[in-house]
Formats: structure tokens, sequence, C-alpha cells
């Protein structure tokens, strides 16, 4: 195969197109595993378009002592192990050697375990659609443990997804997978590497990187002039955990309401909050779902109570010591904007500016002729019917508003450059508007 031909330039391209193939699965709230390492970058990528958290499950392969690259099994974290007796008869390895050579591999996923769990909090699995995914499938037995380990940590359905994968393993995974999604199946004398252009190594720095541990570990740190905060908002009885990014010199703080149990991990969010921090503006990443709601799609479409939540941010961002003294401004997505619409509404003299992307402005039809403040409603120009959706809404809103098109963009802005251009909107509509409190 020539480098014209190869299918992926890399592995990043890869995850880009593994995630327009998993896209019907973003409205399910699922939870993205990437296998070490050279999953995590794929895994980056659909978490990163799927606009779900992202997390590692620890797998390793399980060679012998003479030959370390030929697999007779995998291990994956929390005990699971998948041996292949066949291959162990054919190459000779006796039964008794077997337990020894586990323990050996366990060690190294325990320590790797406990390392990530030092810098990085685990995702709960419990009762979540789960989508596993690698670079390639040549056996299988990696993919294998690491469904397996997912089960066991109470996920409720595992969906394995790869750009490429062999005919065989991927007919022993579809016995333990509850759905493949796998772009190439190779003949089989073609390598699985060949369907890649670069295919290095990849480091733990990277793996690292990908899961954002640089920040994830600083509860609270200085960084170029900023200040990192996990905060947890109680509402009644439910807690509420979200990240509090003071920018020196701020004078606005923009609350980004996302209506999922994982808003503050949203890498849309992370990558938008932090175009505003270059921009001298303080952010507010809060979850107004618990991940045990999130599960039920229902919730999310409960505008009210999302408002309820979202408000209690905005009174707590009034009062508390540290935000008192900034200007208020939220930024919505999905159904979260149809909340933030709420909220402007019932709070004019303290919201100076409401942005919506990919929102749902319809869903807060009673409250629009009531937004006072400025109101940008971003929409992506292939979305066409949340375009029309915003279109007819915005003919409610009474305040200054525009609608602004990003051409060629679908529902989650996973085309290149169109999230930026998105993040880059709700930027100058911040600066240009919320200078001044709005009456």
């Amino acid at each position: 195969m020539e480098e014209s031909e190869h299918r992926f330039s890399d592995r990043a391209t890869a995850g880009r197109q593994l995630a327009d193939a998993l896209a019907r699965f973003a409205a399910e709230s699922p939870v993205i595993l990437g296998l070490p390492r050279g999953g995590i970058p794929v895994a980056a990528q659909v978490a990163h378009a799927l606009e779900a958290p992202l997390d590692i499950l620890m797998v390793r392969k399980m060679g012998t002592p003479l030959a370390p690259a030929i697999a007779i099994g995998a291990l994956a974290e929390g005990g699971v192990q998948v041996l292949d007796t066949v291959m162990c008869e054919q190459i000779g390895i006796e039964l008794d050697d077997i337990p020894r050579m586990v323990r050996d591999h366990a060690r190294d996923i325990d320590r790797r375990t406990i390392e990530l769990q030092r810098h990085h909090r685990r995702l709960d699995l419990r009762g979540r659609l789960v989508i596993i995914v690698d670079d390639c499938l040549v056996t299988g037995s990696t993919a294998h443990a690491a469904i397996r380990s997912a089960r066991r940590s109470g996920a409720a359905c595992v969906i394995l997804a790869v750009p490429v994968g062999t005919r065989e393993a991927l007919r022993r995974l579809g016995e333990v997978a509850d759905e493949i999604v796998c772009l190439e199946v190779p003949t089989q004398d073609t390598s699985v590497s060949t369907f890649y252009g670069t295919f290095p190594q990849v480091s733990d720095v990277e793996v690292f990187s990908a899961l954002g541990v640089s920040i994830e570990s600083r509860s609270c740190a200085s960084n170029s002039g900023r200040t990192i905060e996990d905060i947890v908002l109680d509402v009644g009885s439910v807690h509420l955990p979200a990240r509090l990014t003071l920018v020196e010199g701020a004078s606005l703080l923009v609350i980004f309401a996302h209506s999922s149990g994982h808003g503050r991990h949203s890498p849309r969010n992370r990558e938008s909050a932090e175009l505003l921090h270059h921009a001298g503006v303080s952010t507010l990443l809060l979850d107004l779902l618990t991940e045990g709601e999130a599960v039920d799609r229902r919730n999310a479409f409960d505008i009210h109570g999302l408002a309820d939540r979202l408000m209690t941010a905005v009174d707590w961002a009034g009062s508390s010591p540290r935000t008192a003294h900034l200007g208020v401004a939220i930024f919505g997505a999905s159904t979260g904007a149809a909340a933030a619409l709420e909220v402007a509404a019932r709070r004019p003299d303290v919201v100076r500016s409401v942005v919506s992307r990919g929102g749902r402005p319809d869903l807060a039809e009673a409250w629009l002729d009531l937004v006072r403040c400025p109101t940008l409603l971003i929409v992506g120009g292939d979305d066409v019917e949340v375009l029309r959706l915003n279109y007819v809404a915005g003919q409610h809103l009474l305040c200054p508003s525009a609608l602004e098109i990003v051409p060629g963009a679908t529902h989650l802005f996973a085309e290149p450059g169109a999230l930026q251009a998105a993040a880059a909107a709700a930027r100058d509509w911040f600066m240009d508007t919320s200078v001044t409190r709005v009456a």
C-alpha cells in the first residue's frame, strides 16, 4: 500500500473519522475509554466530537518471556484475565508457568492504575453506555479483556470502536461486545499498520496529556495568572461539581451550562473556556445533572429544573467573595441553552449576556420575550432542524440578538475548525456585550 493510499494519515485523523461513525451515540451520554497507549489519541478525538468524558482503561497484552511480541492473552484492571490456551499449547507453555506470568503482568497493571489514580479521577461506569476505543485490532485479546473489565465495573452497554481490525478478531469480539464499529477490515495478507501514514509509539506523556492530567491533578493552583479550583454547589440534597477558573484582572465570569453529568469535563466546553481565559475572562464549568441523573435522557429536557440549578450557580457567583466583583454571563449548550435563557429572564439585573451553542432556545419559549440581555445563537449550517428552531426562537427575542451560522458544521461542531469558529464567536460576543451591566 503506497503512502497516498493510506486510509488514515495518523491516529488523530482515524479518531475523527471514527467519531463520525459513532455520532449516533452522542445523545446517550456515553463514556469513552481509550486503551493504552495507541488507543488514547484515537479516543481523544472521539470524546471531543461526541462531547463525552474521556478515561483510560488499563489493559496489557500478555506475552511470553522468550517471545514478548507473541500474545497469549491479556490482563485488564479489576483482575480480568483473558488467556489463549490454544496459543499456549502451540508454543509449549506449561500450565504451571501461567500463574507466575499473570502475576508479573498484573503487578504492572496495578502500578500503572495506582499512578493514574494519583493524578486523575476515574469515571464511574455503572449504568453507562461505554465506548471502548483502540487504534487497531489484531488478535483482539486486549480488547476482550477491556470489554470484560468494563462490564465488571457496571457498564450497562459496551461498544467497541476501532479504525481497523482483522476479520478474525472482529468475529471473536462480536460475541462479547454489544456492538462493534470498525471502519476498515484488511485482507488476510495486509497488516493493520499499513492503513496509517504514520504509526509511531505513543508516550506516557501523550497519554496523560490527552486525559488532561496536567490540569486535573491540581485542585487549586496558579497557572499563568489563573487560579483553578474544583468546587461543589449544593442544590437542596443534590451536590453539583464545578470547576472555577479565576483569571487575574478579569471583570467577567462566564458560567457554562451543559445539560449533562460531565459538563465540566466536556472537551468542547474546556476548549471554549480556554479561549475565554486567554481573553482575560474567568469561567465556571458546571454539571447541571449528576452522572446518575444524566443516564435518564428525560432529565436533560426538564428545562425549569435545569434553570433552577443554574440560577443557584448565578446566585452563588454574586455572593461568593471570590466572584462577587465579577459580572456574570452564561454560555449554554444543547438544552442547557434553554435553561440559560430562562435564568436570564428571571435574573435580568444580573446576567449580562447569553451565548447558545447548538442550543434549543425553543424549549424556553415562554421566557424568550422576557430576556433583556444581548443573546447570540450559534448554530451549525448543516444542523438543519436545530437551525430552523433557532431561527424561529430568535423571532421571539426582544433583546439585542444575533444568529451566527457556522458554515458546514453539524450539531456537534466536529468538522475541522467548526468548534474554534463557534468559540471565537462566543468570545467576541461576551467581550463586546458584557462590558457594562445591562439594566
